[in-house]
């Protein structure tokens, strides 16, 4: 077999563990054994399915460490190397750390069998014994070994994306918000679809909270654009306005400062916001409507046809014009009713598959009137109104959609 003897690369592969797998494509063998002129005798081996086998060898692990390139494709290391003290199994852990991502077999006595089984178990892809090695045995465990070595990457890479997708959903979680509405009777639905694939959350973003006058403050908004950064902006908006309604703010005040957070957050100064805010008085029958470029909510009152609420005199999205106003316009909800918030993802969408129009607030409207007339109301209404959306489109959203649905009951 096989005499060490340092070669030049004899092949460019960036992964050690993707190359030299396939029939007919050299392998080389890096043997660290203190013995060279024994078991391993000439430069290479040819076996019977046509692959050359190269062998290098080293002395000792300092000179393995100089001839360990990237066109190894396995190490093979005997156990039995000298200076191993009270550990024998220091000269393979050595290796293991020397090269984490080449395949390692590891050389043992065939009298040292349950040492070469604990060799596999802490880390060597394989084990062989000096007494039973051939060409065509040493052949077989080195592709064995790269095999293995390559789906142990693989499934550590896969384990790692699934552990990095499950932290970013916990974190994006943590991020939605939870409506603080103790003590109100108003009924809380929502929800959120985002429109990039496999993610939680988006550009658009919403919050509901009761302040400590009784007056239930609802929002709904949508940063341009569907990225991560884009999220990370809504995230920022919702919490300021939560921070900023418990201290008092409402309408253009309000809207006025969180403009200056988005500025001042914002990665260009192409990027803006639309919102819409909604202040509904405590004894419930009456609300201060706010909107930033923003579609107009939709009231079904009880017993009549569910319709836009106005929306002339709205002021622009937020970071568009820097010295905006956004006027607060009074609105009558009268006892009983639902009020549905929405972004513009929710009417976007095609009305009857690709290529033909729009759904546009009309088209929500009457979808809306004909779900009610079904009976459906809060959660059901909320996830029948998504679906149909997406039916009608044809597909998949490719806009983010959030729709937030405050109810009143009497």
């Amino acid at each position: 077999m096989p005499v060490p003897v340092p070669r030049q690369r004899t092949t460019s592969a960036a992964s050690v563990v993707e190359a030299g797998t396939a029939t007919g494509t050299d392998l080389t063998l890096l043997v660290i054994e203190d013995d060279p002129a024994g078991a391993f005798a000439v430069p290479e081996l040819l076996d019977a399915a046509g692959t050359r086998l190269r062998i290098r060898t080293a002395r000792n692990l300092t000179e393995a460490e100089r001839l360990l390139t990237d066109d190894v494709h396995c190490v093979l290391v005997d156990l039995a190397l000298p200076g191993s003290g009270d550990d024998p199994l220091a000269p393979l852990h050595h290796v293991l750390r020397l090269a984490p991502r080449h395949a390692v077999l590891a050389l043992a006595a065939s009298s040292d069998a349950e040492l070469a089984a604990e060799a596999v178990r802490v880390g060597a892809q394989d084990h062989l014994f000096r007494e039973e090695l051939d060409g065509r045995l040493l052949s077989r465990a080195i592709r064995y070994a790269v095999e293995r070595k390559r789906a142990d990457s693989v499934q550590v890479k896969l384990t790692e994306s699934r552990l990095r997708a499950q932290e970013n959903a916990r974190l994006e979680r943590g991020l939605l918000p939870t409506p603080l509405l103790e003590g109100s009777d108003l009924r809380f639905a929502a929800r959120y679809r985002p429109g990039r694939s496999r993610a939680l959350l988006g550009g658009d973003f919403y919050d509901t909270v009761r302040t400590p006058d009784g007056t239930v403050h609802a929002m709904i908004g949508d940063v341009c654009g569907h990225g991560p950064d884009e999220a990370a902006l809504g995230v920022e908006l919702r919490i300021a306005w939560r921070a900023l309604t418990f201290a008092g703010l409402c309408g253009d005040e309000l809207l006025s400062t969180l403009q200056q957070v988005l500025e001042h957050e914002r990665e260009s100064e192409e990027i803006f916001a639309t919102l819409c805010t909604v202040d509904i008085a405590p004894d419930g029958r009456r609300a201060g409507l706010c909107l930033a470029g923003h579609p107009s909510p939709l009231i079904a009152r009880q017993a009549r046809a569910a319709q836009l609420l106005p929306y002339e005199n709205s002021g622009p999205a937020l970071g568009l014009l820097p010295r905006a106003r956004w006027p607060r316009r009074q609105v009558e909800l009268g006892a009983s009713w639902s009020l549905m918030m929405y972004t513009d993802g929710l009417i976007e969408g095609r009305s009857a598959g690709p290529g033909s129009p729009r759904l546009g607030q009309d088209g929500m409207v009457d979808m809306v009137n004909r779900q009610l007339a079904e009976g459906l109301r809060g959660e059901e209404l909320l996830e029948a109104a998504v679906t149909e959306v997406r039916s009608l489109n044809g597909g998949e959203l490719t806009d983010d959609v959030a729709v937030l649905l405050l109810d009143r009951r009497r």
